[in-house]
């Protein structure tokens, strides 16, 4: 068994491979890296045959979606740590030293993610996970480091190692056995929301997730789907409340569906004046489709809800409305927000 495995899930990135996966060989050590080919269509498994004959390659039959591409994938990893990594990722060095020796020294912290800056402007943190993701209170996710479309720069203000909510799927390394443990990723939520619904279930289960600023990586972003695409924005909306659905108990469920009918309205609403009909319909049909699939839900809902109760350990959810936040009072960055709130 290795101690720890880099996982990329690979589709139609050949170019994306062979711009990034240097990075990632040379500052990995002598740890595997794998390739997880989720059925792509373009020249990637011929172009890593020929360029890197290294990388262990998981063929996978169809694509899967990010979700139940990796469960596939890391159910043929043997190894003691995995990192799911973006195939749009630029490492640096020592950067996995940095993850392993955190996750080493914490026994009850399960997942972890470096501090992700963006590839086009290096200095500024990325989208996608930042330094580590929180949901407030109607289940909106924010980030140290970027509160909705405010992306700040990386002036060293979140250099600390905190536990976070969620870490981003984009550079996420977790101890192996316990996401088998847990289930995995929900490959029913395709792609999107997967990751905070993994570490979500890895709070109720008394597991931590934190956030190691002094691993650093650079991420591209957007290069699957742009952030907006409909069928992005579907998968969102639509993956958003069935995470909730799974997670929160009853009493907070009812409150929180009964804002979000209101909210999600006039998101649509805010799409269809902006010019932007297709979005607009996408966040009808997100939550349509939530009504239609709750009751398959419902037994993983049983299950997360038991375990939190055994456990007595709840997901450090925000007390915060990051709408009003915002919106509201202006406050457009991670530390202009009210301190103590990201538990309730």
């Amino acid at each position: 068994m290795h101690t720890i495995a880099i996982v990329i899930l690979n589709w139609n990135g050949s170019q994306m491979l062979r711009t990034y996966l240097p990075t990632v060989i040379g500052w990995s050590s002598d740890n595997p890296v794998y390739v997880a080919d989720n059925g792509s269509t373009d020249n990637s498994l011929a172009m890593l045959a020929a360029e890197f004959p290294t990388v262990r390659v998981i063929p996978l039959d169809r694509n899967y979606g990010f979700a139940e591409g990796y469960n596939r994938a890391l159910a043929r990893v043997d190894a003691k740590y995995a990192v799911l990594l973006n195939s749009d990722v630029q490492v640096t060095p020592y950067w996995l030293d940095h993850l392993l020796a955190y996750l080493e020294s914490h026994p009850r912290v399960a997942a972890c993610q470096p501090k992700i800056c963006s590839m086009d402007r290096l200095d500024d943190f990325e989208y996608a996970g930042a330094a580590g993701g929180f949901l407030d209170r109607f289940g909106y996710p924010y980030c140290r480091g970027r509160i909705f479309g405010t992306v700040e720069t990386d002036e060293g203000q979140y250099d600390q190692d905190v536990p976070v909510l969620w870490a981003s799927g984009a550079a996420l390394c977790i101890r192996l056995d316990v996401y088998r443990e847990v289930g995995g990723l929900d490959g029913r939520f395709f792609a999107h929301m997967e990751e905070i619904d993994l570490c979500w279930r890895l709070w109720t289960r008394g597991y931590g997730v934190a956030c190691v600023t002094r691993s650093r990586v650079f991420h591209v972003g957007g290069g699957t789907l742009h952030k907006e695409n409909p069928q992005k924005t579907y998968l969102n909306f639509r993956n958003n409340l069935l995470m909730l659905f799974k997670n929160l108990p009853d009493g907070k469920l009812r409150k929180v569906m009964a804002v979000r009918y209101v909210l999600d309205r006039l998101a649509a609403l805010h799409f269809l004046l902006s010019g932007q009909a297709a979005n607009a319909r996408a966040v009808m049909r997100a939550r349509r489709d939530f009504r239609k699939l709750r009751t398959e839900f419902a037994a993983s809902r049983a299950e997360n809800l038991e375990h939190a109760a055994r456990c007595g350990t709840a997901a450090p959810l925000s007390r915060l409305c990051i709408l009003w936040q915002y919106y509201v009072r202006g406050r457009h960055k991670y530390s202009q927000l009210p301190k103590g709130k990201e538990k309730r």
